[in-house]
C-alpha cells in the first residue's frame, strides 16, 4: 500500500464517478434505459429544444454522453473521451441556459459541471490506473488533446449556433386563409 498514489487514486475516483454518471445518461438517449425515452423520444425532444436533424442530434448527443462516459471510467483514450462529453454538455448548457445558472431553476449548473470535469479529465489524463496507462498511452498523446478538443469544440459551437440562428429566425408568416365567394 507504500506505493499507493493518491492523485491516481483520486483520478481513478473521478473517472469513474463522472463516467458512470454521463453513461447512464447517455443510454437514457439511446437505448430508452432508467427512465429514458430511447432514439425516439429523444430525438422528439431534441426537435423541441431547437436541434435539427432531430435524430441524428440525438444519436450524437447520446454517444457523445455514453461513449464518453465509458471510455472516462475507463480510462482509455481520455482526451477524445474528455472532448465528446464536453461537446455534448455543451449542448446541454446551450438549452439550459436561458434558465440561468442554478439547476433548481432549469439552469445550465449540472451539464456545466459535467462538461468541466469531463473536459479537465481529458485534458490532465487518466492517470496509472486506466487502460490508457496499460497502452502506454498510444491514445493519450498530446496531439490527440488539442485534435480532440479543438474537433469538438468546431464542431459544438457550429451545432449550438445553427440552433441559435434558427430560434432566433422570425417564424414566417401564415399564410392567410382564403375568402370564402
Amino acid at each position: 500500500m507504500a506505493h499507493l498514489n493518491r492523485r491516481d487514486l483520486g483520478l481513478l475516483v473521478l473517472r469513474v464517478g463522472t463516467g458512470a454518471v454521463l453513461a447512464a445518461h447517455g443510454t437514457q438517449k439511446l437505448l430508452g434505459w432508467f427512465g429514458g425515452g430511447g432514439i425516439e423520444g429523444t430525438s422528439k425532444a431534441m426537435e423541441a429544444m431547437g436541434f435539427n436533424p432531430p435524430r441524428e442530434s440525438a444519436i450524437a448527443a447520446g454517444l457523445g454522453e455514453a461513449g464518453g462516459g465509458v471510455l472516462l471510467a475507463l480510462g482509455l483514450a481520455t482526451p477524445a473521451a474528455g472532448a465528446a462529453a464536453a461537446g455534448a454538455m455543451a449542448g446541454a448548457v446551450a438549452v439550459h441556459a436561458p434558465a440561468g445558472f442554478f439547476a433548481q431553476a432549469g439552469g445550465y449548473e449540472y451539464p456545466a459541471f459535467l462538461g468541466f470535469t469531463a473536459a479537465a479529465i481529458g485534458i490532465t489524463g487518466a492517470g496509472r490506473y486506466s487502460l490508457d496507462h496499460a497502452t502506454c498511452h498510444v491514445l493519450d498523446r498530446p496531439w490527440v488533446v488539442a485534435t480532440a478538443f479543438l474537433g469538438t469544440a468546431i464542431a459544438a459551437a457550429a451545432v449550438v449556433g445553427r440552433r441559435a440562428q434558427e430560434q432566433a429566425a422570425p417564424d414566417p408568416e401564415p399564410d392567410p386563409e382564403p375568402k370564402s365567394a
